[in-house]
């Protein structure tokens, strides 16, 4: 997935179809001159819905096409035919897609599941025939009820990305080094801080032909939650992660302190991201020996760790076996 391809916020105008107007038609034939009322209802308008699609991993098809119109219903007919409703317009979206309005920042629904489908905007109702307003005083109302008219809504489009584990790190902490060994992504790697731009997916393959899906966040920084770095822009793909991978290179100077800030961001951003499972991984390890790691083994976090190196492979299989084991915990 090029980084220039990948879209998680994209801001649309909607705009449903109105309801037809119902007829106001009276019966006449060859055999009757003055016959009741017979007029039809009016057709909805279309709606407007979002699809979930397991086969789409970005909303780039939406950042060209801003309008999405619904069709309008048709009008009633004669013989209280009821007229044609409008064309639905339905929007395929990743699943993790949260749609919210522009104007009230009011959720409007979350897609989650593969052909889920969800009204964002409603079409209007088609009117009511004159038929429908017979009665023994009036046996032939010459009237009708007018379709509702098309609602228009700005709609905002944001993507959390679905994954099993999330990595969470410092940039150049070594979380695109480890999903291009676990997983067939190739994320662009470099020795430099922000090499990764936007978040990178990848199938983690274990025994027995399992798997789980991890996902590569760009890299966090203090501050991370009032915008600083890439911002709060990416931290909303932690909140679909069901693990927290934390990423900390043991060249570090305080490794207990380092996952400390990078727990208070997720804490500042959002508290219940501190519900999460959470392991510690602590990478480029090629560069310490066995005493040296010893020694800091005394003060590490009170959660799962792992000594890992990506470049040698030094515990990976470790660190799936673990991984696993937590995703399975009841």
């Amino acid at each position: 997935m090029a980084s220039t391809n990948f879209v998680d916020y994209v801001k649309i105008i909607c705009r449903s179809g109105a309801g037809g107007k119902g007829s106001a038609h009276l019966h006449r034939d060859k055999l009757t001159a003055k016959g009741g009322p017979d007029g039809g209802d009016g057709g909805r308008g279309g709606h407007i819905i979002l699809k979930g699609n397991r086969n789409y991993w970005t909303l780039i098809h939406l950042k060209y096409q801003r309008h999405i119109f619904a069709g309008d219903g048709a009008s009633g007919s004669e013989s209280r035919c009821t007229g044609e409703d409008g064309e639905d317009k339905i929007i395929d979206v990743p699943l993790g897609t949260v749609a919210r309005d522009a104007d009230t920042g009011e959720i409007i629904c979350e897609i989650t599941q593969h052909e889920e489908t969800r009204i964002i905007v409603k079409g209007g109702r088609g009117g009511l025939g004159n038929w429908h307003f017979r009665s023994a005083t009036n046996q032939t109302p010459r009237y009708a009820q007018p379709g509702e008219p098309r609602i228009e809504k700005n709609v905002i489009l944001e993507l959390k990305v679905l994954a099993d584990v999330g990595l969470v790190g410092f940039p150049n902490a070594g979380k695109s080094t480890l999903l291009s060994v676990v997983s067939a992504a190739k994320p662009e790697i470099a020795n430099y801080p922000f090499t990764t731009l936007v978040p990178n997916l990848g199938i983690v393959a274990y025994r027995d032909s399992k798997s789980f899906v991890m996902a590569d966040i760009p890299g966090i920084i203090e501050g991370a939650h009032q915008g600083k770095g890439l911002g709060i822009r990416f931290l909303r793909h932690i909140e679909r992660n069901s693990i927290l991978l934390f990423m900390v290179p043991v060249d570090s100077q305080d490794i207990h302190a380092d996952y400390k800030i990078l727990l208070n961001e997720l804490k500042e951003y959002n508290p219940e991201l501190l519900d999460k499972k959470r392991i510690l991984a602590i990478t480029k390890c090629d560069y310490a020996d066995s005493e040296l790691i010893s020694e800091m083994e005394k003060d590490l976090p009170d959660i799962p760790y792992v000594f890992i190196s990506s470049v040698a492979g030094t515990g990976i299989t470790e660190l799936k076996d673990i991984l696993w084991k937590a995703l399975n915990e009841k």
